[in-house]
């Protein structure tokens, strides 16, 4: 039997003391369980404000409490939530003043991936809600940049790979290096830190290139910081991210205005090739030529045309038919008019004659009379005259005035 395996013994008085058995216990639980692994589930999470991790890891039967200290804590590239499954590594650890144990943890990973692939996880989907990916908000590439600058390691291939692309597609161009590292602790704030002094020579920069060459996730982690990426998404100069090899993606790539699919990739992407451009000027000017060619012959063509024309050779034939049709037009629009003019003379009869008839003066003619008040309001009933009330009649031939002195009206059946 192992020395551990062995019961413990006890002091032969008949009782201990609470304090004396839980440092029986605590020598027991953490030279039993000095170094073990634990698989649970995250639960009532905590952390404290000098940093230190409180947590419970929990299956479905049982519960155990668990520290994390504040430097492995402020390590960790993910972010431990409720619910999350980790496999920690740790040791027993028993706590006195409440008299429970709890597990003293030194090392931490997700269940079922690395911890660096749940930190990209958490990252990419923080961001991609906070809009940082949007389309809308990419700064298009300019067409010709002569003055570029790039954000990586001096040593390292990617800057070499990135200037000889650049220099031999378009010799124009101007690099400025600001040199950074590109992995290990302090390489995000590092290349932060470059963009943000880059920027404030925006107005001598038409552009810039962040990245480096390949490598394992560890050494490409710089690029999936949450510093580095908002970074880039606060430079007012458009960003080529080129992180890697073709399969690497980062989160960097995501955010900025252009991915790149490796350095070298950044540098055709980043400038134009100088001889395409020279050749596709000279096949312009060969079509521009050919193109002018054309038209002074098409030009040369109709002119020869024109000369050779009846018209041309007699220019008083083409004024005398041009003065003979406007003669024609002329007849047809006095013709016209005068017969507008014989249909609206008709018309205006036909009105006259209608409102003749409705005329009052003829009813006048016919020895009726018009009775106006005092007002001038017509009258039409012996109701709207009073006596003494002065009125004014109208005849055919002009009015008389006359004050009321009997009102009588007719009775029914009386004329």
């Amino acid at each position: 039997m192992n020395s551990s395996d062995s019961p413990v013994e006890l002091p032969e008085t008949s009782a201990l003391t609470v304090s004396a058995l839980t440092s029986l216990i605590k020598s027991t639980l953490e030279a039993k369980f000095y170094d073990v692994t634990v698989m649970g589930e995250v639960s009532q999470f905590k952390r404290a404000a000098s940093g230190h991790v409180y947590l419970t890891l929990k299956d479905e039967s049982a519960v155990l409490k668990a520290i994390i200290w504040r430097n492995l804590a402020s390590r960790l590239k993910f972010d431990l939530e409720e619910g999350l499954e980790l496999i920690a590594k740790g040791s027993v650890d028993v706590y006195p003043p409440r008299g429970s144990y709890q597990l003293i943890i030194r090392k931490v990973e997700p269940r079922g991936m690395g911890e660096l692939q749940l930190a990209f996880r958490q990252l990419l989907e923080k961001l991609r809600e906070e809009g940082l990916f949007r389309a809308e908000l990419k700064k298009p590439l300019p067409t010709f940049p002569r003055h570029i600058g790039i954000v990586t390691s001096p040593t390292g291939a990617a800057i070499r790979d990135m200037t000889n692309v650049i220099f031999r597609r378009f010799p124009l161009a101007q690099l400025y290096l600001f040199p950074t590292r590109v992995q290990g602790d302090g390489a995000a704030k590092e290349i932060a830190r470059a963009i943000l002094l880059l920027n404030e020579r925006r107005s001598e920069l038409d552009l810039i290139i962040v990245g480096r060459g390949g490598g394992s996730l560890e050494d490409l982690w710089a690029f999936n910081e949450e510093v580095v990426a908002r970074a880039i998404y606060d430079s007012r100069i458009p960003i080529i991210s080129a992180v890697g090899h073709e399969v690497d993606f980062s989160i960097s790539d995501f955010v900025a205005d252009k991915r790149a699919a490796t350095p070298t990739e950044a540098g055709e992407v980043a400038v134009p090739n100088l001889e395409e451009l020279q050749q596709r000027l000279k096949n312009g000017e060969k079509r521009l030529a050919l193109a002018l060619r054309r038209t002074v012959e098409r030009s040369r063509q109709r002119l020869e045309s024109l000369s050779s024309s009846y018209v041309f050779r007699h220019p008083e034939a083409l004024l005398t038919e041009r003065t003979q049709r406007a003669d024609d037009l002329l007849d047809r629009l006095t013709t016209l008019m005068s017969h507008r003019l014989e249909i609206l003379r008709e018309r205006t009869q036909s009105a006259a004659s209608r409102l003749e008839a409705l005329s009052p003066l003829r009813v006048l003619k016919r020895g009726y009379s018009i009775t106006y008040s005092g007002e001038g309001k017509v009258l039409k009933s012996v109701q709207d005259l009073t006596l003494g009330e002065t009125i004014r009649t109208r005849v055919l031939q002009g009015w008389i005035t006359s004050q009321v002195r009997n009102i009588r009206e007719l009775q029914e059946g009386e004329d």
